[in-house]
Parts: structure tokens; sequence; C-alpha cells
């Protein structure tokens, strides 16, 4: 008898479980007080919401856990017609959010799908807006509080800046379209400045730019997602590349400085380029990081480029692209282990985190790289194409660098070189279903520690992209980020 009992409760449990484990990419929290309606979400919080652009819809669940079909009076909104939610009740709406005599069977559930709209307003802070979907059922409510963040924008669609213009902090830039820089023009980005771009938006730039941003308020340049895509485990958009086009720096005179600047997730990051061999346009980069583009992070065509104290990572393609021009690195973390999502890396071969073409003999390239780390997925990260090796001119020192050989080349100088089964990185790879988001700073046992740099040009740059000093051991390391141990991070 007693084992007959227990046959039976596990047969009841059996269904119970099942629900659960299917509704849990809802976050489903069982209502342990009774109550006659369950939600897959007591609260529902949206991520910031741009000021009368509007958010992504979300959506929660209503479960009748009851053996009989259970009807709800009303479903409203707290707020009425003048609230900044609107929601949808199993695909049917209503302009006033009310609505009457919705049934739910046994055992079943529907969807309400809810999307926040705000007004703008004179702050240019984030501004908190609360709303709640009331449920009268059986003479009691119940409630699902919802939230929202808004953010006051000023929104560039298609602008062209003709005169040197200052963007400031005060709120965020929404771009659709592009937004373009004429010839001559400097655009500045002041610290704190965040841009956000819409699908395929880009900033083209004919003349000049500047960023000037600081550590504690960087220049941010992103795609204008900021929810969360949903997989087996919701990713924030941020993480997700091809968001957003890129920086096209198109002139052949222009001359840009980009410090302390936050790039992510697009198609290309920094585009610069020109045709004109006849002209150098000039770019430095300084303790920025650009991460996390669906094909280039930097290409650079015939160009003078300067880099330091940078985080340069992840992409679908080359890295870094180099082709004519003076090039020189310092300090610099230049690391490829890009994914898609699905948890393995793409195979990109042929396309080494970084790429030196060097075919033009007349002016043939300079590429200093000192004091780097040149690693990834790849069996070779560093290459050099050129017909004209012997006119190039290279001085690659004390860096780690991944290659099957270690090259035999004179402009490798006090190279530490990959050997199998190296653990360089914190976490050089994306688990999402584990929260474990790339982390580039070093590991305990990084083999870019310590020995691999040279602390004459650390002096240089004594501070390292974390804002600590490279110095205090007295043994500073290769890449952007010193090793601290972890009760010092």
């Amino acid at each position: 008898m007693k084992n007959q009992v227990k046959a039976y409760i596990l047969f009841l449990l059996i269904p119970l479980y099942f629900i659960s484990f299917t509704a849990c990419e809802d976050d489903l929290n069982v209502d342990s007080q009774g109550r006659i309606l369950q939600f897959s979400k007591d609260t529902l919080t949206f991520d910031t919401v741009f000021t009368n652009i509007g958010s992504a819809t979300a959506k929660i669940l209503v479960y009748n856990r009851k053996n009989k079909a259970v009807n709800i009076n009303e479903i409203k909104l707290a707020g009425g017609a003048a609230s900044a939610f609107r929601i949808n009740v199993d695909g049917a709406k209503s302009a006033s959010h009310l609505f009457k005599d919705i049934t739910i069977k046994a055992k079943d559930s529907l969807y309400i799908f809810i999307e926040a709209n705000i007004h703008p307003n004179d702050v240019n802070t984030p501004l908190l807006i609360q709303d709640s979907i009331v449920f009268n059922v059986e003479e009691k409510n119940q409630r699902v509080l919802l939230e929202a963040y808004g953010q006051n924008v000023e929104v560039f669609k298609g602008q062209v800046i003709t005169s040197n213009t200052i963007l400031d902090a005060d709120k965020p830039y929404l771009i659709y379209d592009s937004l373009r820089v004429d010839p001559d023009v400097t655009l500045t980005l002041s610290a704190g400045a965040v841009l956000y771009f819409h699908h395929n938006a880009n900033l083209i730039v004919y003349g000049n730019l500047r960023a000037e941003g600081t550590y504690e308020h960087p220049v941010v340049m992103r795609g204008d997602r900021l929810d969360k895509i949903m997989y087996d485990k919701p990713i924030p958009y941020k993480y997700v590349a091809g968001q957003w086009g890129g920086v096209y720096l198109l002139s052949k005179t222009g001359n840009h400085v980009l410090n302390h600047v936050h790039m992510s997730s697009g198609y290309v990051g920094l585009n610069f380029f020109n045709d004109d061999r006849n002209h150098q346009p000039s770019l430095e980069i300084h303790n920025s990081i650009i991460h996390n583009f669906l094909l280039y992070n930097i290409v650079a065509v015939n160009g003078d480029l300067l880099v330091t104290n940078s985080e340069i990572t992840n992409s679908g393609s080359y890295t870094v692209y180099l082709n004519g021009g003076k090039h020189a690195f310092y300090h610099c973390t230049i690391a490829n282990y890009f994914n898609r999502g699905s948890g393995r890396p793409v195979d990109r071969e042929d396309k080494p985190a970084v790429m030196l073409m060097d075919l033009n003999r007349a002016l043939p390239m300079e590429s200093i790289f000192k004091n780097c780390i040149i690693t990834g997925t790849a069996s070779n990260e560093f290459i050099l194409a050129s017909k004209f090796s012997e006119l190039y001119r290279g001085d690659i020192q004390h860096s780690y660098i991944k290659k099957t050989e270690p090259s035999s080349l004179p402009m490798f100088k006090n190279i530490c070189w990959y050997k199998k089964n190296d653990t360089v990185f914190v976490r050089d790879e994306y688990n999402y279903k584990a929260e474990g988001y790339f982390n580039f700073m070093l590991d305990s046992i990084s083999p870019a520690r310590d020995t691999v740099a040279n602390s004459q040009i650390s002096t240089q740059y004594p501070i390292d992209l974390k804002g600590r000093s490279r110095l205090v051991d007295g043994q500073p390391d290769a890449g952007a980020y010193e090793w601290y141990p972890k009760s010092a991070q």
C-alpha cells in the first residue's frame, strides 16, 4: 500500500515538475501566498527607455493552477489611458487599457504583452516611471508592478555637421541613418558623451574627430538596443555584434584623436581610410576599448596610427588590419576570441588578429609593437603579407604573440611566443548560460606577466586601462592591463 501511495504522489508531481521546467525561461516565480493567479514575474523592469521612442515588447504569463476555469473580472493598468505603459492581453488591445471578463481555462495561462512609451521632460538624468497591472478576480485584486527608466535623448536623423561642433554629455544622442561631418570641420565629443546608433547607422567623418573622454567619464559609442535578446538565457544586446555600422574616418588630411573611448558591437569599429597616397592623415587612440565587431575593429589604410594602452578585442575577421602608413602600438591587448553566441569561436584561420598588408614599394610600411599582447583562437595571430618584405620596417619587441612557429625575422626581439595550453586572460570565452562574459585582464599564471614587458616603455605609460599603476611591483606586464591580485581589483 505504501509503495502504491508513493507511486501515486510521484505521478502527481511529474506534471508539476514539467510545468516548472518549461516555464523557467520566463523566470517563473510560483506564488506561495495561495492567491488565485500566479505570474511569471511579480515585477517587470524595462531597461532604459528613450523618451518618445518606446521600448521593445516584454511579456508576462498569467497562470491558472486550479483544476477549474477562472474568470478574471478586469485586467487594467492602474494609470489608465494616461499611463506610460501599454498592454495587450492575448492579442487584444484597448485604448483605455481595460479588459473585462477574461477566462483562463483550468491549468492554462494567458500572455500579456507590455510596452513603455515615456514622454520627454526637462530632466536629463534617467527618470523612474512606475505603474501596475491590476487583476480583479473573485473580488480580490492582484498586481504586477511595472517600472522603467526614461531617458531624454537628442535625435539625429541623417544629420550633417557643417561647422565645428561639440557634443556634450548633458544627454545621450540617438543616431538614425548616419551622422556626417563635412570636410575641414571638427566634431568634438566631450567627456561622458554617449552616442547610440540605430541599426546600420554610422558616424562618417570627412573632417576631424576628437573624443575627449576620461577614465571616470569615457565617450561611449554603441547600438541603441538596451534590452536583451532571448536565448537560453537573456543576453544584453550590447554584447551582440552587428548592432550598428561603425565610424568612418575618410579625410585625406584628417587629424583624429580619441581618448578614453568605449566602442562596441557594430559591423566595423574604426575605418581609417585614405586612397590618396600623397597624403598621410593621422589617428591617435589612447586608453580605449574597441570590442566585439562583426568584421574589423580597426582598419588603417594609408594613414599614420598611434595606439596606446588600449584593448582591441573580438571580431569576425581581422581585428587590426594595416595597409600603408606608419603605425605604433604600445601596451595594447589585441585578442580575438569572437563567437556568434553559439559558444564556439568563429573559424578564421586566414584572418589573424593582426594583419599587415604591405604592397607598396615606393612607400613601405613602418610598424611598431611594444609591450603588447597579440593572441586569439587562430593558429597564427600575427601575419605580415608583403611582396617587398626586405623593405618593410618593423620593430616588434617585448610582447606576447601567438604563432605556430616563432619567427626568425630580426624585427622580432624579446618576444614571449605562445605555448600550447597557455592561460593568458581571466576569461577568453563567453558562456552566457553561466553569465560569464569576456575578461581580458591577465590571469595570475599568464605568460604575459612580469618578465615580458620593457620597463622603460612602461614608464611612458605608467597607468593601465583600469587606472592602476604599472610600476608598483617593479615588473610591468605586457598588454593594456597590469595584473593585480583579486583582493586589489
